[in-house]
């Protein structure tokens, strides 16, 4: 069977503070899943993403700190590298956008772009700071939303009705910084996308993908295209990638502009780490190949819209200079995971920041939860109570308790060795042609982009392999029938490796213990590491999956009898019930308590 090559685009994250779950849930877990799975199934995947190290956000969070906006990145771009390894997040490259190759490609596709004819320039009217004597950018604007009447809307979308926002419509527009300041409205000149030529040619390719996206998807999408205008792409700062035209030193691309070339960017980049420069255009120049965008439903239109438009108008980069790049083949954007049943709030600090709970839990007992109550047709709540619910009463109750059983019973009654049997029966055979079967139902679920559907699929084969060792119950049949429960026994562990193959998309730490457990050698998955790159004058770390060594396949694998079994520990740690109030407590914390002491 021939390979296909994955692309995996991940959303990337502002580095203006800690990742939380609602980025585990919206973009970063879905998109592991399911690059993980591919790997198995041994597809040629690459999954890219990294740090979004420009923009309006980094820029107001270092100016609250005292900080330059370079420091800030830096300091939390480190964090999500350790974050992300610890959470388990396989990466072939996480970098970010601060690096000279993102700045290059960046420049590279403006003047393309510009000299296609698909760049305009305009005056435009902004707010500018009589105190500052500046230009605010919008992130720097707060006021009330002129479609729902918020009265705190962003600068550039209205968090209540998720207008994408016009600064200078906001009504009564004050500055975050200081309220009391006067904003006027000033003429400037800036670079326009000119993204109504491009509206034909989007409505062709939603039509191309009718019916195979998420409902909520192409329709935010359509209804983006209906009233599409052309955007500017610069703005009057100085953070960001500069724009490369003589005369325009003061200003830099719009973040919204080039953080989605990101995806391109990145993939560059990994080709020249792995000493192979031309390896990227396979999943981009090669029509075989899919391209797969995981994201918040906040950013659908830059990324179903936007960036389609601007690998439209960039055709044969770095190629022929003819041939399409490749279109997103879906853009399996997820809903908002609230917590406690409110929204989550950074300036509240209503959130479950990623490097807490990783510090007190299980990854994959993290991993786990919010797998299952993934957001993705419609919003979700990470709760405490839930939290607690799942870990004891699925994870560790069902699968957990099944291993830890069935390899501590073996290991103690049959020398630390895979027991031998004579011939299965009819009841072995049927539970394990079950478990095998799960290869196609839960792999066509992964396949597409289901994925809450493909671990409830799995955990169901879980515990039909735990009904069948009930009834077969080989503690008690041992003391009577030794035969049969060598039988039960053998069948049960046989079962058990099929099913962390089955899992371990969504459990990849316990997959590996599992798979060592039962005695089997190399690693289920590669390892993660980060590295240190140096570039002409600029050196950056990044988060990177290294592949050698993993022996992990989607199929069924054999069991051989007498194979030596290693001794078995407890996959999970039960959780205590004053664990729901104690995290509850901590959502109530000061800002002050998760703040980073520099």
């Amino acid at each position: 069977m021939s390979k296909t090559f994955i692309h995996v685009s991940v959303a990337w994250p502002y580095a203006n503070g800690d990742l939380h779950v609602g980025h585990l849930a919206g973009a970063l877990l879905p998109a592991d899943i399911f690059a993980r799975y591919h790997r198995l199934k041994g597809n040629h995947v690459l999954m890219v993403s990294g740090s979004d190290s420009h923009g309006t956000p980094i820029m107001v969070e270092a100016s609250k700190r005292g900080l330059s906006a370079e420091a800030l990145f830096e300091l939390y771009h480190n964090r999500f590298l350790r974050t992300l390894a610890k959470a388990g997040i396989a990466f072939d490259l996480y970098t970010h956008t601060h690096t000279e190759n993102h700045e290059r490609i960046a420049q590279d596709i403006f003047n393309t772009l510009l000299e296609r004819g698909y760049l305009v320039k305009r005056p435009q009217t902004l707010l500018y700071s009589e105190l500052e004597q500046r230009f605010l950018p919008d992130r720097f604007v707060e006021g009330q939303c002129y479609v729902c009447g918020y009265k705190d809307a962003r600068g550039d979308q209205c968090d209540s009705c998720g207008t994408l926002i016009d600064a200078t419509k906001l009504i009564n527009p004050r500055s975050k910084a200081n309220p009391n300041d006067i904003l006027v409205l000033k003429d400037t000149e800036h670079y326009f996308l000119d993204l109504p030529q491009f509206k034909q040619a989007i409505e062709a390719y939603f039509d191309q993908h009718e019916g195979q996206w998420r409902p909520q998807v192409m329709n935010f999408s359509r209804n983006f295209l209906k009233e599409l205008h052309a955007r500017p792409i610069t703005r009057d700062i100085d953070w960001g990638v500069p724009v490369p035209l003589e005369g325009w030193n003061d200003k830099r691309m719009y973040v919204w502009f080039e953080a989605v070339m990101g995806y391109l960017t990145a993939s560059i980049e990994w080709a020249h780490n792995v000493g192979q420069p031309d390896a990227w255009q396979q999943w981009w120049y090669n029509p075989d190949a899919q391209i797969y965008n995981f994201l918040g439903k906040d950013n659908i239109p830059f990324h179903t819209v936007i960036w389609q438009a601007e690998l439209m108008g960039i055709a044969g980069l770095y190629h022929d200079g003819k041939t399409p790049l490749n279109l997103p083949h879906d853009v399996p954007a997820n809903e908002f995971m609230n917590i406690e049943g409110e929204k989550f709030s950074k300036s509240r600090n209503w959130a479950v920041w990623l490097p807490d709970i990783l510090e007190r839990y299980q990854p994959d007992a993290v991993r786990y939860y919010v797998a299952r109550t993934m957001p993705e047709t419609h919003d979700s709540d990470f709760s405490w109570e839930g939290f607690f619910t799942c870990v004891n009463n699925e994870l560790l109750a069902a699968w957990g308790n099944l291993v830890n059983r069935v390899a501590g019973f073996a290991y103690k009654r049959y020398h630390g060795c895979v027991p031998t049997y004579d011939a299965l029966t009819a009841e072995d055979e049927a539970i394990l042609e079950k478990v095998r079967g799960g290869f196609e139902t839960v792999g066509s679920l992964l396949e597409a982009v289901k994925l809450k559907d493909a671990l409830h699929t799995a955990m169901n084969l879980v515990r039909d392999v735990n009904a069948y060792l009930d009834s077969r119950a080989p503690w008690k049949t041992i003391k009577t029938d030794e035969a049969d429960a060598a039988r039960s026994v053998y069948t049960t562990l046989a079962a058990i490796v099929d099913l962390n193959t089955l899992l371990a998309p969504f459990l990849p730490f316990s997959a590996q213990a599992v798979h060592e457990m039962l005695g089997f050698e190399g690693r289920v998955f590669g390892e993660l590491k980060i590295e240190t790159y140096q570039e002409t004058s600029r050196s950056h770390s990044a988060l990177v999956y290294d592949p050698s060594g993993a022996v992990g396949a989607w199929e069924p694998r054999a069991l051989p009898a007498g194979q030596r079994l290693n001794e078995p520990k407890p996959l999970y740690v039960k959780l205590e019930p004053d664990v729901i109030d104690a995290e509850r407590a901590r959502l109530g914390a000061e800002r002050e308590e998760h703040e980073i002491v520099f």
